[in-house]
């Protein structure tokens, strides 16, 4: 009943603050990016008019509400990061604010206060590839406050052609040339600004396993609800940019505290090359990470527990380390109704996951197809195939009974997590977007022996 209410008052909330005509839908959520303005300077139409006067101040708001149901599935055992096997259902609800205000010439600086309430499918653990990006790794039956992001962004023109970018969540509006340099410094998410995808990177709109809006093996500097502190520059010229960041990893992994003090940190560095093939856009990207920070090895958490006689627990083996990884990402336009995402990713399997998931190399893809041929152009029908995989050491580490971020069955027949989602998103009215979703997720946690499991979703999405 409360995930109903939750529902209830997102739509009811939309629907009588909001005037209800009809009109276009935006094509992303209010949870737009810390980096949107580099992404627009490659993707805004050349404004070779007046320039537009920069805009001074701007608030946006959303409201989410997410609820799943599973069914029930074949399972002889279960430990303690496993989805149970009978019938469950869970839901989050969040709402927020994206407060924008002009500091000096370039520079902008950004507050987003957000309320969040709910549970991820058994709180939020059993899938490595976890089938809500709206679940965080912190869980509430009562309503709570976060501030997502605090920061600052300063941009600086190199030349080129002037755009203009639209007013719109974490974004002034103003004009810019389209070679730049922007630099953003504060609280944000990594993914803000590195690994975008145009089809595959919204929970609120798109698609909503952890494995298909993000790079499965980028395990990106995060607090247990996403965010962390940092810095990033971004270069950005005609067919290409540059991005680099610095960012602070949490005090231990999975943790709901950020070592600010940079003791602990990640690198990480993305080129973007943006191209037409036979004239549709498409970009690729290449990002390359490296996370320092006191983490344990699989093979010596497996090795201590021989000689105890216990469970692996990387937690007890603990020290100084370097984790690297890199991920590919595709996205190509086919025709003005039509585009598909390609990613895949791979990390160091040696250590234990840090941030993100328990996944060392995971594949993902798909398609993206707006429902003009049956008359509902700003609806969005979502196809999409992931495979996430682990590191032999992770395997013997899970055989052994060990716990990872959020899966560990206590035994382990391993077998890749093969993952299909579907979800089709109905633009209701200008403010307002629901959404169905289905989820079949092969081998959960990695275990032939449990599963296949069916996950149906059901997303209200209220936006001004």
């Amino acid at each position: 009943m409360k995930y109903a209410r939750q529902l209830a008052l997102t739509v009811l909330l939309s629907l009588t603050i909001f005037d209800s005509s009809a009109a276009e839908a935006p094509t992303t959520s209010v949870e737009n990016r810390a980096g949107a303005a580099a992404q627009e300077t490659t993707d805004s139409t050349t404004d070779k008019t007046t320039p537009l006067a920069d805009q001074r101040f701007s608030i946006h708001g959303q409201m989410t509400s997410f609820t799943q149901s599973k069914a029930a599935f074949s399972a002889p055992y279960s430990g303690a990061n496993s989805l149970p096997a009978y019938t469950d259902s869970a839901g989050t609800f969040d709402a927020g604010l994206f407060i924008g205000m002009k500091l000096w010439t370039g520079a902008e600086a950004y507050f987003n206060p957000e309320i969040d309430q709910g549970f991820g499918l058994a709180g939020t653990l059993g899938a490595a590839g976890f089938p809500s990006g709206l679940a965080y790794k912190v869980g509430s039956a009562e309503p709570y406050y976060r501030t997502t992001r605090a920061f600052i962004r300063q941009s600086f023109n190199l030349g080129g052609e002037s755009i203009t970018l639209e007013d719109q969540p974490n974004q002034l509006a103003k004009t810019m040339t389209s070679n730049n340099i922007i630099i953003t410094a504060g609280k944000f998410a990594v993914v803000d600004i590195f690994d975008t995808n145009s089809y595959a990177h919204d929970p609120r709109l798109d698609f909503a396993n952890w494995a298909g809006v993000e790079a499965g093996a980028f395990d990106y500097a995060a607090d247990a609800w996403g965010y962390t502190y940092g810095a990033a520059i971004e270069w950005n010229q005609d067919w290409w940019s540059l991005r680099g960041g610095f960012f602070n990893l949490s005090v231990v992994p999975n943790s709901t505290q950020i070592d600010i003090g940079f003791k602990q940190y990640q690198l990480v560095t993305e080129f973007e090359e943006r191209h037409e093939l036979w004239g549709k856009k498409g970009k690729f990207k290449i990002l390359g990470f490296v996370n320092r920070a006191n983490m344990g090895r699989y093979s010596d958490a497996v090795a201590l527990s021989q000689q105890t006689g216990g469970s692996p627990d990387t937690g007890l083996v603990r020290q100084m380390a370097w984790r690297p990884g890199v991920a590919l990402n595709f996205e190509q336009e086919i025709t003005p109704t039509l585009g598909m995402f390609l990613r895949a990713s791979q990390n160091s399997g040696a250590q234990e996951a840090y941030e993100f998931t328990d996944i060392n190399q995971s594949v993902s893809g798909g398609v993206s197809i707006k429902g003009n041929s049956w008359g509902r152009p700003n609806d969005t029908l979502g196809l999409a195939g992931i495979v996430n995989a682990l590191s032999t050491d992770a395997q013997q580490y899970f055989a052994a009974g060990g716990l990872g971020i959020l899966v560990g069955d206590g035994a382990l027949n391993y077998g890749p997590e093969r993952i299909l989602e579907v979800y089709y998103n109905f633009a209701v009215t200008d403010f307002l977007s629901l959404a169905i979703d289905y989820q079949h997720i092969g081998n959960p946690g990695y275990n032939r022996d449990r599963g296949p499991v069916n996950i149906f979703g059901f997303r209200a999405h209220a936006y001004f």
